[in-house]
């Protein structure tokens, strides 16, 4: 026993809990894959790059998919992909210490840092708080969405519905995108019900668990006013869908001839979905103007907040980066954002993230040039919904080459467990300090 405990303590110095994060997310990945190839999980014979690529996409919760859920896959393995994504959204180490907290266990140091790796969460927040609230927030929320939703699927008669009605709650607070329809929710482009649920489900887990527990903590009176943090990630996500709704109003043409309350609607979810990443679409993809597809594209990028189901580079990220930008241009020896001074430290870390994350993008864009042979902007945006764990595209997924297929997964793995964190897992080491006069910026 003492020899076990040896091997493991070995393993985990040789391995940094950034490390030990992304293995856990790989095992899931490569457990999902195998699975799904046994028979009883497919209708029609499914490759291996295909099956890597569907639980790579749920467990990064992106929805992206070569092969379709509603039709290759059988009662089993949409459960498989369903409870993939749920691993997926809510972190494997959150269920397995809830688990733990469930048996009167307390989280030893390496469990907390792992913990504290996966949601990015500040160090004044308690962790064995948190994943409760994690665990018991996410089954109120998808409960009720399911709830909500089932009016819309009622004429699926009422076992059918409720299936669909639980899958797709799942799927929207995970910011998945996986349906169970081919087309997305393009049939259900007018039902204000199931916009409406969907988009509140997808909001709730974009803007992050911090979030929830904060407000949860300010409502029971435990503080006195809500966190930065959440001020910042509140303000940021309800302009940016403003932003994002009123520029596709005015401007796009699929929308233009839809009676006006249907064209706001429209307008609002296809923001919604990007901005989230949720990734449905009432609004076909492919039929979207230029403009429209750029304002997706940038939305995507900037995605949601830390600590949720939501890709992208994070509104706190850019809001950090936009901040040292402004404090340049004014010659201001601090960055204050919002009346608040920011830290150096956090701002060196949004400055990396940013900066990883568009080597990454701009990485996949360009092996997807190579191997691909399809316009840029398809090729663009698909990369940038891979890596923004978004899950929309233009209908080029499904043929890609084995090359691209492969690209495509990284992207989407890089993008859950986050490019900076790639980078530091790949590259952890000493780093010698460079000298204030050796380096020029």
């Amino acid at each position: 026993m003492e020899s076990y405990k040896n091997n493991i303590n070995t393993y985990n110095y040789f391995l940094q809990p950034i490390q030990l994060l992304l293995l856990g997310y790989l095992l899931v990945v490569l457990f999902g894959t195998l699975f799904l190839a046994l028979p009883i999980c497919q209708i029609n014979d499914i490759s291996f790059l295909d099956n890597l690529f569907t639980s790579t996409s749920a467990v990064s919760t992106t929805g992206l998919v070569t092969k379709s859920v509603a039709d290759d896959y059988t009662f089993i393995g949409r459960l498989a992909i369903i409870i993939m994504i749920q691993i997926g959204g809510i972190g494997y180490m959150s269920i397995a210490s809830f688990v733990v907290l469930g048996q009167g266990k307390k989280l030893n140091s390496s469990k907390e840092e792992l913990l504290r790796n996966d949601f990015s969460l500040p160090n004044d927040f308690s962790i064995e708080s948190f994943i409760k609230n994690v665990v018991i927030f996410s089954l109120i929320i998808e409960t009720a969405g399911a709830m909500a939703l089932l009016p819309s699927f009622s004429h699926l008669g009422f076992w059918n519905g409720l299936w669909h009605s639980f899958f797709h709650s799942v799927s929207a607070f995970c910011t998945a995108g996986f349906g169970l329809f081919n087309n997305s929710f393009e049939n259900f482009r007018d039902d204000f019900s199931l916009n409406l649920v969907i988009s509140i489900l997808s909001y709730l887990g974009a803007i992050g668990f911090i979030v929830f527990t904060d407000i949860w903590d300010f409502f029971r009176r435990k503080k006195d006013r809500i966190t930065y943090t959440t001020e910042i990630i509140l303000k940021f996500t309800f302009f940016l869908s403003i932003f994002g709704t009123v520029l596709i109003f005015l401007t796009e043409p699929s929308v233009v001839g839809l009676p006006a309350e249907k064209r706001l609607l429209s307008s609002f979810f296809q923001s919604m979905t990007a901005m989230t990443t949720v990734g449905f679409n009432t609004i076909p993809v492919g039929s979207l103007s230029s403009s429209a597809i750029f304002l997706v594209i940038l939305l995507m990028i900037v995605g949601a907040s830390p600590s949720g189901t939501g890709g992208g580079i994070k509104s706190t990220t850019v809001t950090a980066v936009y901040a040292q930008m402004s404090s340049v241009l004014k010659g201001g020896t601090k960055v204050i954002f919002n009346g608040r001074i920011i830290p150096n430290h956090r701002l060196v870390t949004a400055s990396a993230n940013f900066t990883f994350y568009i080597i990454f993008l701009c990485g996949g864009i360009y092996i997807l040039l190579l191997t691909e042979q399809m316009p840029f902007y398809r090729v663009f945006f698909e990369a940038a919904s891979a890596l923004g764990t978004v899950g929309l595209s233009t209908g080029i997924t499904g043929i890609l080459s084995p090359l691209g297929k492969i690209t495509v997964i990284f992207l989407m793995f890089a993008g859950r467990v986050g490019p900076l964190s790639v980078g530091t897992a790949l590259f952890s080491a000493k780093i010698k300090e460079v000298e204030e006069d050796d380096l020029a910026i």
